[in-house]
């Protein structure tokens, strides 16, 4: 019998869908001139391979796409030089691409923010870290994700496994805590079943505001495959304790990841934005209900989220499920919450 501390538990693929794929579910752009920042893109060479054109071309595709956060990835490490200080060059590489795109006159701010990562478990050590960060993000530098997503069922992503209760640790808390003095966001991402870590977290270090990716990633896969119910009466309660916390703000996006459960890329075309809207309207309506539209905002996840659909069609989705909305609520889901909360667009020429 294997020994259970060496087990390894199965990882689950990503699929990418080929381009005439995507294609094949154009549709027009709903309201063009809604202004937009996407809080959450990727460049990779994963997920078959996601650079500049890739971005421009979706963000160019009818969206009034004013600006864009750029979160880590794991991209473009520094190859040598001390091990803290190689994700740094995450950073650097962006800011090339971001300065590249502005001279092209793009319309587009690529990476006004930019979520990278440190390691937090270096406690208050992690401060010079930060500094160079701050320091090659020429401007653009707003905050440090950190993933916790672990499930023993099995693996996903391309970030190394994170260990068991790495939000509880004190080392990391005190990492978290210093994001706060720098006057930085930290981003986490985790799976339904460990939702609990984040509010434990938030609860210790208010002063930091903390940005839960992909709705606090509500599990379709392992032991909820074929079972959406069920985890989703598990997500469900957690999310008054988590709106109870100030300091947490919600992305709404991420489906097209494989741990969603959705299976939309095996389709022999994709799916229209209103047939996403329907699958994923459950949980949107739950997220906007315990935390207003003022902490929510709407999220690509691209290029992973191609698994749903393409860039355009994936936008249209979050329009019609903010149909019914107020004026004021549609501004800040789609603009003014990843405006205000990563200090880019308006709320920088306003600060």
């Amino acid at each position: 019998m294997q020994d259970a501390a060496q087990f390894e538990p199965p990882r689950l693929a990503t699929r990418h869908p080929e381009p005439g794929w995507l294609a094949l579910g154009a549709e027009p752009v709903l309201e063009p001139e809604r202004r937009i920042i996407d809080p959450h893109h990727h460049f990779s060479h994963h997920w078959g391979g996601y650079g500049l054109d890739d971005l421009l071309r979706d963000t160019g595709a009818g969206h009034r796409i004013e600006n864009t956060v750029y979160v880590q990835c794991g991209w473009e490490y520094r190859s040598d030089g001390a091990e803290q200080m190689k994700p740094v060059g995450e950073i650097e590489a962006v800011v090339k691409l971001a300065e590249a795109a502005r001279a092209r006159g793009t319309p587009t701010d690529v990476a006004a923010g930019i979520v990278g990562y440190a390691d937090l478990l270096l406690g208050d050590a992690v401060e010079p870290v930060l500094a160079a960060q701050i320091d090659a993000g020429k401007g653009r530098f707003r905050g440090i994700r950190y993933a916790a997503s672990r499930h023993e069922a099995f693996q996903h992503g391309v970030l190394p496994r994170p260990p068991l209760g790495l939000y509880a640790d004190k080392a990391f808390r005190a990492g978290v805590r210093q994001l706060a003095r720098h006057g930085l966001t930290f981003d986490a991402w985790v799976y339904h079943t460990q939702l609990q870590d984040v509010i434990d977290l938030a609860r210790a270090v208010p002063e930091t505001t903390i940005v839960l990716d992909h709705i606090g990633g509500l599990l379709g896969v392992g032991p909820y495959a074929g079972r959406p119910r069920a985890a989703f009466d598990e997500w469900l309660p957690l999310l008054a304790p988590l709106a109870a916390c100030p300091n947490i703000v919600m992305k709404i996006g991420g489906y097209g990841t494989t741990v969603f459960g959705y299976d939309f890329v095996s389709q022999p075309s994709p799916p229209s934005s209103t047939t996403l809207a329907n699958a994923w309207r459950p949980s949107v309506e739950a997220v906007l209900e315990a935390f207003g539209a003022r902490r929510c905002m709407f999220e690509s996840n691209f290029p992973v989220d191609r698994c749903s659909a393409s860039y355009a069609t994936v936008w249209n989705a979050f329009k019609r499920l903010a149909a019914n909305a107020s004026e004021t609520d549609k501004a800040d889901l789609f603009y003014n919450t990843a405006a205000r909360i990563y200090r880019i667009g308006d709320a920088a020429r306003h600060s």
